[in-house]
């Protein structure tokens, strides 16, 4: 795991050199420039495989310079079909060799994670991994310049304004959707995507679509379980290779509890890390975590935080993400990756992408329900009275957009809806405006062969609920302490899989990760297949308000007017009592952001 940086074009080496710097964090093993009066192709390497300096990048072949972040699985298998004479053990060597055979199509034979920066001569490829696990943003201004993480970007800006399409899509699902970023002339490659540069056009397509996947080919329970077992083996196999040390996240949940599983199974006693918290056991895994470790016969690593420790710590992960990213548990988990820096490894499995792929999330079935109340014949005055009573409540509003014939599922990630934006900021906006930022998702949804609604859930969750949030967060605090983060469940092969079979398989028996749960039955205890899903969940709300620094939020909105001050002290007084506490929560991160680079 490493970063990679670089300008096409005029620049200054001292601002250039400054900015490559602000990465280190992420390749702190090494630091490797290639520059002359129109070129800075630079690399800060985190070494994971063959560690030796012959791998260090910038890689250079020819005319060829390649600076690459991430995990190529199946580079020993993709060595033995390439004609190359290969000088080091590493996967970036791979890289340039599957270019020179396949051209741009290369991608399509790597699997992993990466963000990837290729310079031919005179022409800039850059790749962001099928699922987007790993980050690549863009200025193209003056020069071209690229980076792992926003703030290498953030010295070039002319001036910093805020981008209104990040501000008003992180307000809705929770991270900006690409490809917005908080900084408006700083851009994201979505994941699946890739970026061709050259003579100043920049020309950006997409190599990569799960939905190109054949639905249906599948429809036998059995065989499902079967194909899934042998697919969620083989991703396991393929990222427990490693020349650093390993560990695995540990929460109360199957998740964990499966890839440490066949960690063991391969010969793997990762050690394991859970948190807990001090002041609030309704939070806590602890326990649960402790008797999944004491089954499967595993040590586990107990990491107790409290509030002086999350609000110690939380103005550094905030800044650490760059921009507004409204997820709470990324500073317990960046407390959590600490110590395991502490302890001295440098790859960590983690389970994100189970949900989504295997309907984890109670809500799926929620709406899988409420899609049908769209099939009544005399729904007429169902929507006008839902109209003419509105609601804060989202019930009220999924019924609404049913009965209004409009897309009901817009990401699990959904916070404020548009009517509640309307309600709550000084501007108009209207109803639905939002679903501008889930078109192009949803129209490759409609020109696909897949028809199912709980396809489609699954689709923009692994684009945007993970892609751009959990992901991000993952990337930002694990990269922070130089570990890289390995994640089984989004392995490209084991999701086509999934998107492969009858997707009633997925949800007819009622039952969140059915099929899943049939795969480890057997393998795990019982009690561990039913526990109900707890989720990251913490205390931070109650640590914003014991310590006072939800003050932020209307001293910020002071200064900017962007809230109707009476809402915003009805979203306050609800979340002191339990409500509305991830809308506050990103209100707080938002201000946190404002208050830092526009005021």
């Amino acid at each position: 795991m490493c970063a990679v940086f670089g300008i096409l074009g005029v620049y200054n080496e001292t601002t250039a050199k400054s900015a490559l710097a602000l990465l280190s964090h992420r390749g702190p093993d090494y630091c490797g420039i290639v520059q002359n009066n129109r070129l800075f192709f630079a690399h800060q390497r985190l070494s994971i495989n063959d560690t030796h300096h012959r791998s260090h990048q910038p890689l250079k072949h020819q005319n060829i310079l390649l600076s690459f972040n991430g995990e190529i699985y199946n580079f020993k298998e993709l060595k033995k079909e390439l004609d190359y004479e290969f000088k080091t053990q590493s996967d970036t060597e791979v890289i340039i060799a599957a270019y020179l055979e396949w051209g741009v199509n290369f991608i399509d034979h790597l699997q992993g994670m990466f963000a990837i920066a290729l310079l031919d001569s005179d022409t800039l490829y850059l790749f962001r991994d099928r699922l987007g696990e790993k980050p690549l943003y863009y200025l193209n201004g003056d020069s071209f310049i690229f980076a792992s993480e926003i703030k290498a970007l953030v010295p070039f800006l002319k001036k910093t304004e805020m981008d209104e399409n990040a501000l008003l899509s992180y307000l809705s699902f929770l991270a900006p959707t690409p490809p917005y970023t908080f900084f408006k002339d700083i851009k994201t490659l979505a994941a699946g995507e890739y970026a061709v540069y050259k003579n100043g056009t920049l020309n950006i397509q997409r190599y990569y679509d799960v939905l190109s996947t054949k639905p249906n080919i599948i429809t036998d329970k059995y065989e499902a379980v079967q194909i899934i077992e042998k697919a969620l083996e083989e991703s396991m196999e393929l990222r427990l290779h490693s020349d650093a040390s390993t560990a695995s996240l540990l929460s109360g949940g199957i998740d964990s509890a499966t890839i440490n599983y066949y960690a063991k199974k391969q010969g793997l006693n990762l050690p394991m890390y859970t948190l807990g918290y001090k002041e609030f056991k309704k939070y806590d895994e602890r326990e649960n975590a402790r008797a999944t470790a004491n089954f499967l016969g595993i040590s586990n690593t107990e990491v107790e935080i409290d509030e002086v420790a999350f609000i110690k710590a939380s103005d550094t992960v905030l800044d650490t993400l760059d921009q507004p990213l409204n997820d709470p548990a990324a500073v317990p988990l960046y407390l959590l990756f600490e110590k395991i820096k502490e302890d001295g490894h440098k790859v960590v499995l983690s389970g994100e992408g189970s949900d989504e792929l295997f309907l984890g999330y109670r809500q799926y079935f929620e709406y899988l329900d409420i899609e049908g109340a769209g099939n009544l014949a005399h729904k007429n005055w169902l929507k006008k009275y839902f109209r003419a009573n509105f609601s804060m409540n989202r019930e009220w509003e999924w019924y609404k957009r049913v009965f209004d014939d409009t897309l009901l599922f817009r990401t699990s990630g959904e916070s404020f809806t548009d009517l509640q934006k309307n309600a709550l900021m000084k501007r108009n906006v209207k109803d639905n405006s939002s679903l501008k930022y889930l078109g192009a998702y949803r129209e490759r949804f409609r020109n696909s062969q897949h028809t199912d609604e709980s396809t489609w859930y699954s689709y923009i969750d692994l684009n945007l609920f993970q892609g751009e949030h959990f992901l991000t967060k993952l990337d930002r605090v694990s990269m922070a302490h130089s570990i890289e983060s390995r994640t089984p469940f989004l392995d490209h092969k084991l999701v086509e899989t999934v998107f492969s079979i009858d997707p009633k398989l997925r949800y007819e028996d009622g039952v969140t990760k059915a099929l899943l749960k049939k795969v480890m039955r057997g393998k795990l205890d019982e009690s561990i297949l039913k526990r109900k899903k707890k989720g990251f969940s913490n205390p931070y709300m109650e640590y914003l308000i014991n310590s006072k620094k939800i003050e932020l939020i209307k001293e910020v909105n002071k200064k900017t007017g962007l809230f109707r001050e009476e809402k915003l002290d009805e979203y306050i007084s609800d979340a002191s009592r339990g409500g509305f506490k991830q809308h506050v929560w990103g209100l707080y991160v938002l201000s946190y952001w404002i208050k830092k680079n526009l005021l």
